[in-house]
Order: C-alpha cells, then structure tokens, then sequence
C-alpha cells in the first residue's frame, strides 16, 4: 500500500505543514505547483528533499485559487482548465528532474479533486492534459470517480485512493470540508480506518454503514492537525498488520 500525502504548501514567507518530516514517512509527495499553493523555491526544496528520501514525486494539481487554497470550485473553461493543468506538471517536473528525479503520476487538489468526481468535463480537461505532457503518468482519484474513468479511457492508469483522515458518505465520496464531521482527528481512529482500507477495502461512513473502498493508496493531509504523528501511526499500523508500505509506482 502506497502512503501518500500534500506537501509544498507553503508560499513565500507562509509555512504550511513539516514537510521534511512528512517525507521521513510517506512513500508518495502530491507537491502543490503554485496555483492552489506553493512557489518556485518551495517546489524545488520539496523535490530535492523527496528525491534524497527516495519518495517518488506527484504532481498535485489544481484550480488558480492562491487566496482559496484551491478549495473552491471553479468554473473554468475545460480547455482553460487543461492549459492549466499541463502549465502545473511541467513546472513540477523541471524541479522535479534537477534535482534528479522526476513527476510520476498526477492528483487533482481539493475542489478540482472532488468536482473531478462528477463532473466529466472537468474530468476529461485534467486527463487531457496529463496525456499532452507525454508518456503515461498515472492519475490518482476517489474510487469510482469520473476522474479515473477518463484516465482510463484516455489509456492511463488511474488509481484508487483512499482517505485515512476525512469521513465518507454513503456513497463513498468525502464528506464536503464545509460540514462538520468532515475531518478525523482522533489519533486512533485515523489508524483503524487506514488499516481497515488498506486490508478489508472497506471504510465506515458518516451514517454508520460500511463502504466498499479498494484502494492502492492511501493520504493523510499535510495541513491536517498532527499530521506528523498521524501518518508515523498509520505507517506503523500498516506495517504491524503485514501490509507492505511502499510507492505504487516506480
């Protein structure tokens, strides 16, 4: 099972998260590209640190919302959107390759992620432009979603996530970040639900009922309080529960 989380979210004199110690951990960094969050030498301290740790680089694309966090839907035009989206992995990628490693695979951050679900113009514009940018870069989103539908047709891997630390509804989407109950805070919690993912698929939704998730990754959030000792817990657990931790792509 992959881990996964948001790191580079800082932006000029703004820090947000420990980075550095959530690359100590996680075998996957979504690196914002600077149009939600993050800057030109935050993404090249952020590639340089995860390439000397050995922890494979993502993409962590989303709408032009600095002010926002990119946490709120945009309607832009799709083939805006798709310049956008291409503007992000290239950026990220020449970072990525100086410091001698590359962007592997792309996630949608926040609004975009969650209007990717549904919306398949939105959808199509991001996996159009990962496969502009070449080769076949894998494209990570919720289980079920549009998103990964798209990749999949466009002939590029998409990959099942799954979140250790926000609760779900019925049907398997995240719970809006706008309703309460949207974060799982409590240590152990974020621990059973993580492990329950990675060896049942399965997830316990707001309501109470149980959720098919299979996933070949899983997040905990940079900005999310703890993360730091969140995602040491849940790397343990997975590991103490015989669940190998480890990139889902090379």
């Amino acid at each position: 099972m992959d881990l996964n989380s948001d790191v580079g979210e800082g932006f000029g004199v703004w820090h947000l998260g420990d980075d550095e110690a959530l690359l100590a951990i996680v075998t996957s960094a979504n690196v914002a590209c600077g149009f939600h969050a993050g800057d030109a030498p935050t993404m090249r301290r952020v590639c340089e640190q995860a390439a000397a740790l050995g922890v494979t680089v993502g993409a962590q694309v989303g709408y032009r919302d600095l002010a926002g966090f990119g946490r709120r839907r945009i309607d832009v035009d799709p083939g805006e959107l798709s310049d956008e989206v291409l503007y992000q992995v290239g950026a990220l990628d020449a970072f990525a390759r100086a410091a001698g490693t590359r962007v592997a695979y792309v996630k949608p951050h926040g609004a975009l992620y969650n209007t990717a679900v549904h919306d398949e113009a939105q959808a199509r514009a991001v996996v159009r432009a990962v496969r502009a940018y070449g080769g076949s870069l894998p494209v990570l989103g919720l289980p079920g979603s549009a998103l990964l539908s798209a990749a999949e047709a466009a002939g590029l891997p998409g990959v099942p996530e799954g979140f250790a630390d926000r609760a779900y509804t019925p049907e398997g989407a995240l719970v809006p970040r706008s309703e309460d109950g949207a974060l799982v805070t409590d240590p152990a919690a974020v621990v059973e639900r993580a492990v329950r993912m990675a060896v049942d698929g399965r997830v316990v939704a707001v309501d109470g009922s149980v959720v098919a998730v299979e996933v070949a990754s899983l997040c905990v959030h940079g900005d999310s309080p703890g993360a730091v000792p969140l995602a040491r817990g849940v790397r343990d657990a997975l590991t103490g529960a015989g669940v190998a931790v480890k990139p889902f792509v090379g």
